[in-house]
């Protein structure tokens, strides 16, 4: 299993109403896209979040958080959160919902 199906499972019920939804197999595991647009995803155990360049400074400041660096060079505007910081439902939806809001900043993709 290249990521954890259970976490994928939990992300997908907090997004799968949410119109422009759909879900793609990238970085080894699977992303949630909005209008095309990358949000977030499930890389092995740990959740991976698309913020923004601005928004990055600030998360990594937070317990559980490191830079997203899965090509050998730190992607700016995304971050991997550890399991202990979206254990709880309430933790993980807020870091969602993180995702989501700079996500519907951007242009749709067609």
């Amino acid at each position: 299993m290249a990521y954890d199906e259970h976490l994928a499972e939990r992300v997908h019920q907090l997004l799968k109403r949410r119109r422009g939804f759909s879900k793609r197999k990238m970085f080894g595991g699977i992303c949630f896209m909005l209008h095309g647009n990358m949000c977030c995803g499930v890389t092995q155990n740990e959740l991976m979040l698309r913020l923004g360049e601005k928004n990055v400074l600030k998360a990594l400041e937070e317990p559980f958080t490191r830079e997203m660096d899965f090509t050998g060079k730190p992607l700016k505007s995304m971050i991997y959160v550890d399991q202990p910081g979206f254990e709880d439902e309430a933790d993980l939806k807020e870091w969602v919902n993180r995702a989501v809001k700079f996500v519907q900043s951007l242009p749709p993709k067609t």
